[in-house]
């Protein structure tokens, strides 16, 4: 067992509950099989549900009151994303034909991690909220470490880029959800029969020695106790233990043969130390509780991604494929799998003294000036697609294509831990360093473009194996802000002076004239000659990723190119998604659904609109047993009327409804 494990000082008033290996929660309904990981504000395990015979990802959180406030923020957007703005109505002798909500006909909502249950568990340290996801893979983080040399190949950082799109225009457009960290860790791939390798694993393990574990004593008294600790005080402390994944086709590696379990972070005070999976986890400098993930998809909000990449390893397992129909109509075989990430070959740059040089071989900036023309954002509908247009482009393609021996991926984004509404934002401390758009450091307005930007600084890892987009570091006489702006100056241009003006720490970086006060000497380097001339990809293809990923990094938020326009861009022409096809199954489960529902309304009978599967996860918060018993001052604002289906609180709350806690 690692010596990184929680700190057993937080098993205290307050702190983390007590789990062991057959513990029962929700009445019985989970049993702990094993630990998962742990971070800041909970731990994680992995649990046979009883009731729907299957394997969960159970996080449960601290006890204090400031965790369980923000572990209620975190489900209440959870819940959004199963319902969406736009719940399903049942169809009704005045409504027969009610629109379908949006969490039925969106691809994107297959792409978000999917929340299960919550509940309320009284221990001896008070009463904790637990949280029950599904279990998925590793993240992104790893798939970039083991194609760390040629770059991630094309075809599937296509399909993780529609992927990621999708989901996020379901969050933005339909759910009013930000993602506000969008980053390699907090996206997670899909294990095609998860239940067969825990299965397999549980077997394995069996005849194998029990989880590691110690007894831990506190420590020995300084007064008149003498040194003598108390056997009643110790606490036992359960060593966290990845799952071995199958060998997956997308590379491998000793190092990362593991199987990561995919769980939402807990945010908490920026201010509270790093904690998480491996020494290397560093505190993010300015981040609001970013997450560094642990080896087991497991985040927490206030460990960091250090600024290197040599971290990494402590934080990553292995993936397996998902084979389904993720494909492209269109294959490219004569193309490489990626780009040779040859930093040190690359051709020296003009020897511009910058200031804001590029530590570890950053590609340097990359000016793409034209970034600030605003595309027309066409109408769209609330599904995104219809069910008839995925339809069309399925049968378009042919039958020998979808069998190509192309890799198949399916990722989905998790980790709602700092989320907020698109009209009530909980801080401005957001997003990790590298992946922070130029509003946020200015400290202007922002809004969902933010994690726009941040999906071109992911898809760009992707490409390159690993390097940063923006990877800032300070100097003698400028701040890592300062260089982050000059990065960004470098690559998109000259940041006009109404965007430059336009934040609360304007000041700090630009004088009068909208000049840098800090660094003087830029070097501009726009994207398209930096994948061609650093990254040697043909002049053609670096500009078909330029055309894609520029608009994605416009200076100005509000004619930053839109996820549903993203998604339709040439560069992802032909790829068709796990999404797209899940539609098409939620249509026919639908429409059996009605039939049913016409059938008890014949009989007198009614139904819920809200889905059988759906319904553990949406529970009111406040309906959980002992929920007036946890803490006095938690969270009164998500007390729901117990005679109805659920009604998330939305952002800024109806009087009648409750309003949104802040977080700490």
């Amino acid at each position: 067992m690692t010596e990184d494990e929680e700190d057993w000082e937080d098993y205290v008033k307050g702190g983390y509950h007590p789990v062991h290996i057959g513990d029962a929660f929700s009445d019985g309904r989970y049993v702990v099989v094993r630990k998962l990981g742990w971070g800041h504000f909970s731990t994680v395990w992995l649990a046979k549900d009883t009731k729907m015979n299957r394997h969960v990802a159970l996080k449960v959180v601290k006890s204090a009151p400031r965790y369980t406030e923000t572990a209620l923020d975190e489900i209440k957007l959870l819940q959004r994303l199963i319902t969406s703005s736009t719940p399903p109505v049942q169809p009704t002798p005045e409504n027969p034909n009610p629109p379908p909500s949006p969490s039925q006909t969106h691809p994107g909502r297959s792409h978000v991690i999917s929340f299960l249950d919550h509940f309320r568990h009284k221990g001896p340290n008070g009463t904790h909220v637990c949280m029950v996801f599904e279990v998925l893979g590793e993240n992104l983080l790893g798939l970039i470490k083991r194609h760390q040399n040629k770059g991630v190949p094309m075809p599937l950082v296509k399909q993780i880029a529609k992927q990621v799109l999708l989901g996020l225009d379901y969050m933005h457009r339909c759910c009013g959800v930000i993602h506000t960290d969008l980053k390699p860790e907090n996206v997670l791939i899909c294990i095609d029969d998860v239940e067969s390798i825990i299965q397999a694993e549980m077997a394995a393990s069996a005849n194998a020695t029990s989880p590691p574990s110690r007894l831990i004593g506190v420590p020995p008294s300084k007064g008149r106790g003498g040194n003598q600790t108390p056997r009643s005080e110790s606490v036992f402390i359960t060593g966290s233990q990845p799952l071995p994944s199958p060998s997956s086709s997308f590379g491998s590696s000793p190092m990362f043969d593991k199987l990561a379990f995919a769980m939402s972070k807990i945010d908490g005070e920026a201010t509270s130390k790093p904690g998480s999976y491996g020494s290397g986890s560093m505190a993010k400098e300015g981040s609001s509780g970013s997450g560094a993930a642990t080896g087991l998809g497991i985040t927490d909000g206030n460990a960091k991604r250090a600024d290197s990449m040599e971290v990494a390893a402590e934080r990553i397992s292995s993936v397996s494929l998902d084979s389904n129909f993720n494909k492209m109509t269109t294959p490219h075989p004569s193309q490489p799998p990626g780009p040779s990430l040859l930093t040190q070959m690359a051709p020296a740059q003009p020897a511009t003294s910058s200031p804001s040089s590029q530590p570890q071989g950053r590609p340097g900036p990359k000016a793409s000036g034209s970034g600030d023309s605003a595309s027309t954002d066409p109408k769209i509908s609330t599904s995104m697609m219809s069910v008839e247009s995925i339809q069309r482009s399925l049968a378009e393609t042919s039958t020998s294509s979808m069998v190509e021996s192309m890799e198949k991926i399916t990722v989905k984004i998790a980790d709602l831990g700092n989320a907020t509404w698109t009209e009530h934002h909980f801080t401005d401390d957001i997003q990790t360093r590298q992946y922070r758009c130029p509003e946020v450091i200015l400290g202007a307005k922002w809004g969902a473009s933010a994690d726009i930007w941040s999906v071109t600084c992911v898809i760009f890892e992707l490409i390159t194996g690993g390097d940063y987009l923006f990877d800032p570091a300070s100097g003698s006489r400028y701040s890592k802000d300062d260089d982050h702006i000059a990065q960004i100056m470098e690559l998109v241009g000259e940041i006009p002076k109404s965007i430059a003006f336009s934040g609360k720490y304007s000041s700090e970086f630009f004088n009068r004239k909208g000049e840098l006060r800090h660094i003087n000497k830029l070097r501009f380097w726009p994207l398209e000659a930096v994948l061609h001339d650093k990254y040697l990809f043909p002049k053609e293809e670096a500009d078909a990723i330029a055309s894609f990923l520029t608009p994605m990094i416009r200076l100005f938020p509000d004619r930053r190119a839109k996820a549903s326009e993203l998604v339709h861009h040439q560069w992802l022409e032909g790829i068709v998604v796990q999404g797209e096809i899940d539609v098409i199954r939620r249509a026919e489960e639908e429409e059996a659904a009605r039939r049913r529902h016409a059938q008890q309304q014949a009989s007198g009978r009614e139904e819920s609109p809200i889905r059988k599967s759906d319904a553990d996860a949406m529970k009111p918060v406040d309906e959980d047993p002992g929920a007036a018993s946890s803490e006095p001052d938690q969270d009164q604002a998500v007390q729901q009327p117990s005679h109805q289906a659920p009604i998330l609180s939305a952002p800024p709350a109806p009087p009648s409804s409750t309003a949104t806690t802040s977080k700490p």
